[in-house]
């Protein structure tokens, strides 16, 4: 198996081509006790999560899904992302902050070009390109602050599989 960089990348993926059949590893999955993490399947699809007593604000999970590529091995393909939940609301405040810029770029052009004054639409889009790099910034501090539990994921996940 591959191991994970020490980058911190948005989304980060990885495949791993396993010698069991794909039946076995989802059972693998199935039949954990006493576990400190919340592991579900769905058909194909794995998500492990963190309990609540440990998730936090920016705590990752994990997608796997499990490919059947011949009759004794599996291919497993993994994501780390963020809470489905804070993953919506932030692009949720990332699309409402581009379209007031949007909205601030078209009254300043109209009133630029009816010989009005303008500087408050350039001072909102100042603004609205200031609270793009501060969401930036909030959402790279969030996947440092949570990367320690991303390789806790990874860690639990090569401990089931083998």
């Amino acid at each position: 198996m591959k191991p994970l960089s020490n980058d911190i990348v948005l989304r980060p993926r990885f495949h791993l081509e396993i010698p069991k059949t794909k039946e076995k590893v989802l059972n693998s999955f199935e039949n954990i006790e006493n576990c400190s993490l919340n592991v579900k399947r769905i058909d194909e699809h794995i998500f492990i999560k963190f309990k609540k007593e440990q998730n936090n604000f920016w705590s990752p999970q994990l997608h796997l899904e499990i490919d059947e590529l011949s009759n004794n091995s599996c291919r497993v393909n993994g994501v780390f992302g963020p809470n489905p939940v804070l993953w919506t609301f932030f692009m949720f405040i990332h699309f409402t902050v581009a379209c007031l810029f949007i909205i601030m770029a078209i009254w300043g052009y109209s009133s630029a070009t009816l010989n009005k004054p303008y500087a408050l639409q350039l001072i909102l889009m100042a603004v609205m390109v200031i609270l793009w790099f501060t969401l930036y910034l909030f959402g790279r501090a969030g996947k440092h602050s949570g990367k320690p539990q991303m390789l806790e994921l990874y860690e639990f996940m090569n401990g089931v599989l083998s």
